[in-house]
């Protein structure tokens, strides 16, 4: 069996510094937030090329609470993207707005900026790029866009921890930046886990109150906040794993790369595209073929598991009926909904495991 992610694997090759980072919080007593979440902060916000960083309990949190920070509610629109996890959607529902989607390139399956402008309207309030599969979208077109309507950017970079556009990391050129620590990102925690950055002090001042109550100090509640606080052994986990990110980033981009070798002549399937002036961290390794379905069972019936992302865009499903989007709204993101299939990619993947998955795409790519 070659299963799509092994964390197992990731928790052996650290195991003495994970138990004892978790093993030291419980000593401490400091289970929520705390010193180790202080310290994650710090040195999260240094990893992005950011001033700030303010951790919380998931990386939807992270995206409501930027959206709140910026004054967004009741009324205003928020443009997104239709292929991206439901969470982007939901959060700018929490805050009380409204997601306008435009359609992705049909090449990076990121924010297409040559649609962005249309969607434009004047109660539009802010702009959520999405990072897709660990690649950023493109920032410059979409800063320049933004800044020509004087509408902030979040960018929802739950994807992409250490991409990076024109040398630039992600979370880092909007107003803010948000992340997901979830298990099975790039950077995932043991659990649950989000954070926010920005290089606004106000903004990471408001961050700061409306995770933990809304509190400025201590039963001194200014705004309405939430109870969205990291907890210490989260914080304490990510403070090592942070350390080995880029190393596990470089043995995922080898994957890649390797898959990419292996595949170039596989025929009747397209392979991600690393754009221009970007660094792809492959959270995901998407190939697309319109016989998904067939090579997914082909797959799994020779114990290789794969995964899909994702199989029914966000203006199609049931839960956002009510935004009033219907099929064909747009053909590029529903598209690769039906044809997007996610490899196995992960720092401890063998190089005989990644032959053994191409070899298998290419005798079903002949057969079909």
């Amino acid at each position: 069996m070659i299963p799509f992610l092994d964390l197992k694997a990731q928790y052996a090759s650290i195991k003495p510094e994970i138990d004892r980072a978790v093993l030291g919080v419980l000593a401490s007593g400091h289970y929520v937030l705390g010193e180790e979440v202080a310290l994650f902060e710090k040195e999260f916000a240094a990893y992005c090329g950011a001033r700030h960083a303010v951790a919380v309990n998931t990386g939807t949190s992270a995206l409501h609470l930027s959206l709140l920070a910026l004054g967004i509610g009741s009324g205003d629109e928020v443009v997104t993207v239709p292929f991206t996890f439901v969470a982007t959607a939901s959060a700018i529902c929490y805050a009380g707005a409204r997601p306008v989607f435009v359609d992705v390139d049909p090449r990076t399956l990121t924010m297409d900026p040559a649609r962005l402008e249309a969607a434009i309207t004047p109660r539009t309030r802010a702009i959520m790029p999405v990072h897709l599969h660990g690649q950023m979208a493109d920032m410059e077109m979409i800063m320049a866009i933004a800044e020509r309507h004087g509408l902030p950017v979040i960018e929802d970079a739950c994807q992409a921890h250490g991409a990076d556009c024109s040398g630039r990391r992600a979370g880092s050129i909007g107003a803010l930046g948000c992340f997901s620590f979830y298990p099975g990102k790039n950077l995932g925690a043991c659990g649950e886990g989000g954070i926010a950055v920005t290089n606004s002090d106000r903004h990471a001042a408001t961050l700061r109150m409306l995770r933990d109550w809304g509190q400025e100090a201590r039963y001194r509640h200014v705004l309405k906040g939430f109870n969205y606080r990291m907890d210490g052994i989260q914080g304490a986990v990510l403070r090592v794993k942070l350390r080995y990110l880029e190393r596990w980033t470089d043995a995922r981009r080898a994957v890649a790369a390797r898959y990419d070798a292996l595949l170039a002549r596989a025929g009747g399937m397209a392979l991600p595209v690393q754009a221009v002036g970007r660094r792809h961290v492959y959270h995901i390794y998407a190939i697309r073929s319109p016989r998904r379905d067939a090579l997914q069972r082909r797959l799994l019936a020779e114990g290789i598991q794969t995964g899909l992302h994702y199989p029914i865009p966000v203006h199609l499903q049931e839960a956002h009926a009510d935004l009033g989007y219907r099929a064909g709204d747009f053909p590029i993101a529903e598209a690769a909904a039906g044809e997007v299939l996610s490899l196995p990619i992960y720092p401890e993947l063998s190089a005989r495991q990644v032959e053994e998955v191409a070899a298998m795409l290419e005798q079903e790519a002949h057969v079909g």
